[in-house]
């Protein structure tokens, strides 16, 4: 997890008090002054994440923060005035990330999150950033169509998009809900359910993980772009936010670290500089 460090000086000689005066100095130019988006701490911008989300969002071998959603959006704080240092990580349950903005325990929620009118009753969310395709992940090869998924047990992720369109459009199927896809993937491997629906980008990782697993079904879904998610009533956060992503993505930093991070994957021409 990624925490801000916080350096104490001595004040005993005349050189720590300078040491003192430097420190401070830095800090206030990492940050801007005041409190111009009502933050939790107006030094930092608190993030709930996830660290199971590979390439979205996860926690790498050393416990740090990295993928595609954590990258853009410390790009995005950068141009809000944050340097890396003052950008923190908590890595949650996707279930939890809403309610855990609405309840102000985080500024913002970063986690290719979906856009849906039900969840915008709730938080408010940035402009979009990502769309792409749901997937049903499984290791029986019987599975090749949605109609094959019937009387199946299929896993889905706690409050995930997958989960509302598993529910309006699987009616004929066993859903298993799971607070993450490790525990999911896992059952899915020990046979507790027969498919796992998941994102598209994460169930292509799954498969170079696990070779008995195959993609089977893809389902697109360009009706819920994912957005950075923010606490209601807070139009100087979302506005910045933004700025800043039509910022990364007019000079190109968003087609760079799409690429990176989803190398062979269409590109989304919204999402690139116009011209």
């Amino acid at each position: 997890m990624t925490r801000l460090s916080r350096r104490v000086f001595s004040v005993a000689t005349l050189a720590g008090l300078a040491g003192l005066t430097l420190g401070a100095a830095a800090a206030q130019a990492a940050t801007p002054p005041g409190n111009p988006y009502h933050l939790i701490d107006p030094t930092t911008i608190s993030v709930g994440t996830m660290d199971d989300a590979k390439p979205y969002a996860f926690a790498d071998a050393n416990g740090d923060f990295t993928g595609f959603d954590i990258e853009l959006f410390r790009d995005v704080a950068r141009r809000m005035g944050f340097d890396a240092k003052h950008v923190t990580f908590t890595g949650q349950d996707f279930s939890a990330l809403i309610p855990s903005i609405a309840n102000n325990r985080f500024d913002v929620a970063a986690a290719a999150i979906g856009t849906t009118a039900a969840r915008k009753k709730f938080v408010d969310f940035s402009n979009g950033y990502l769309v792409g395709f749901l997937s049903v992940l499984t290791n029986d090869p019987s599975i090749k169509t949605v109609s094959d998924l019937t009387g199946k047990r299929l896993g889905i992720l706690q409050g995930s998009l997958e989960a509302l369109y598993a529910q309006k459009h699987f009616t004929k199927t066993s859903l298993v809900e799971f607070p993450d896809n490790n525990s999911a993937i896992a059952a899915l491997n020990n046979g507790t359910i027969d498919a796992h629906f998941l994102d598209y980008e994460q169930a292509k990782q799954e498969t170079q993980r696990f070779h008995g697993l195959k993609d089977a079904i893809n389902i697109p879904s360009f009706d819920a772009p994912a957005g950075f998610v923010v606490r209601k009533g807070n139009p100087a956060l979302l506005d910045a936010i933004n700025k800043a992503l039509h910022d990364a993505m007019q000079d190109g930093t968003w087609e760079k670290l799409y690429v990176k991070w989803f190398p062979g994957s269409p590109l989304t021409p919204q999402y690139l500089p116009q011209k």
